[in-house]
């Protein structure tokens, strides 16, 4: 199967593709960082949409239709632009012509202008003991099975209080991502794209 992924230059999710079997290819503005430049696309995926793809899978930027950054555009009008052209590449890819789709985003605005997205999922649901809730919009592609859980993943959340990216208490085993960088809370989690790889190729 021939997979892109797009905005992607970790190439997580291309490199569990590719161990599977499929041609993937990540496609990012930037050059990759996962270590095979041969499976990457350097340049706007808009440009590589219309190639044959039978999967696509989407990691548009979030910065400006995340609820995080409501606040920062009351107070700057101009960034009411960059929303909306955030929101016109998330359709983009959307309704790209590739049979199959996904486009991961945080909850936002996307909810709004939109739709709901089809699935919610955390790393935690997945093995990994980290939480980062991550909303995902699917056409003609199933949702993940979740599972292994990791044990902590089951505890109250309210019992998790600090979101510095340091342990959330002394017996509860996993971590918060918001107090990581943007760039590091921007790449997928390797057990995600496992079950990205394995359900849906």
């Amino acid at each position: 199967m021939k997979v892109l992924i797009a905005c992607e230059e970790s190439q997580a999710v291309c490199i569990a593709f590719r161990e599977r079997g499929h041609e993937a290819y990540s496609c990012d503005i930037l050059p990759c960082s996962g270590g095979h430049p041969e499976w990457h696309i350097q340049g706007d995926v808009r440009s590589y949409l219309d190639e044959g793809w039978n999967m696509m899978i989407a990691f548009p930027p979030c910065t400006f239709i995340s609820h995080v950054g409501n606040r920062a555009l009351k107070e700057n009008p101009e960034r009411k632009q960059k929303q909306m052209d955030a929101v016109d590449f998330f359709m983009q890819l959307y309704n790209a012509p590739i049979h199959k789709i996904c486009v991961e985003n945080p909850r936002g605005w996307m909810t709004h202008y939109f739709r709901r997205e089809d699935q919610v999922i955390e790393p935690f649901e997945f093995g990994h003991p980290e939480r980062k809730r991550t909303c995902l919009w699917l056409k003609n592609l199933p949702p993940l099975m979740k599972g292994p859980v990791n044990p902590a993943g089951m505890m109250p959340k309210k019992v998790i209080k600090r979101k510095t990216g340091q342990r959330a208490g002394g017996n509860y085993g996993y971590y918060y991502v918001q107090g990581k960088k943007a760039g590091e809370k921007s790449k997928t989690f390797p057990c995600i794209a496992k079950a990205m790889a394995e359900q849906w190729g």
